[in-house]
């Protein structure tokens, strides 16, 4: 397989399993995002992925964030444009080992892990049906010249009202780019900073239920 990876299996058997990815955020790894998996509907085949650039201290990016004179940090276009090639391979190599569900394809990031969901969703239309993005944003950089008008993908977005690291106000973005593409999606906000409340959980739990 092309990226480092965990699994859990689906609690109930079935022959085509719908399919979840996980992507984790700058600075983390496969484990981060996998605590959920337990808690979430047992027919999913969760997969956590590995970002494929290491940091150390057990740390993995999916592209290098740097820091210029100013100290204003710009994004390395090139490796995120690369992780959304090597995640695209990755969810094809992952369907077709699980023999997973081709029509219930889900996509969980958080933070860098959602920059690249909206990335992928919105340059490959309809290798994923569903995009979970957490405390992430549509980064304009990375969308095609033009945006296919072929895609069906539907979107849950949420994102923290204090985040130090990625505004609010970018996030509150992605709703009005989705609907100008006519996109189907679900945003909401919670008062919590970089990261994910219980409350929130819950909502993209029973998001992802009622798709199943």
């Amino acid at each position: 397989m092309s990226l480092n990876y965990i699994v859990r299996q689906p609690k109930t058997k079935a022959e085509n399993p719908p399919l979840l990815i996980l992507l984790h955020g700058y600075g983390s790894n496969e484990q981060d995002l996998f605590s959920f998996a337990e808690e979430l509907p047992d027919e999913l085949l969760i997969v956590s992925a590995q970002a494929p650039y290491e940091m150390g201290y057990g740390g993995y990016a999916w592209y290098a964030i740097n820091f210029d004179a100013n100290n204003d940090k710009f994004s390395d276009l090139d490796q995120a444009r690369e992780s959304v090639q090597k995640i695209s391979a990755f969810i094809d190599e992952v369907k077709a080992k699980y023999n997973t569900n081709p029509a219930k394809t889900f996509l969980l990031g958080f933070s860098q892990g959602a920059i690249l969901s909206y990335a992928l969703s919105l340059n490959l239309p309809n290798k994923v049906q569903h995009v979970i993005a957490l405390s992430g944003y549509i980064n304009n950089d990375l969308l095609p010249k033009e945006i296919s008008n072929t895609i069906k993908t539907d979107y849950y977005i949420s994102h923290g009202t204090v985040d130090q690291v990625l505004p609010v106000q970018w996030a509150r973005k992605a709703p009005e780019v989705l609907k100008s593409l006519n996109l189907s999606n679900e945003y909401s906000e919670y008062p919590v900073g970089h990261g994910v409340a219980p409350q929130n959980f819950y909502s993209f739990k029973s998001w992802i239920e009622q798709r199943l």
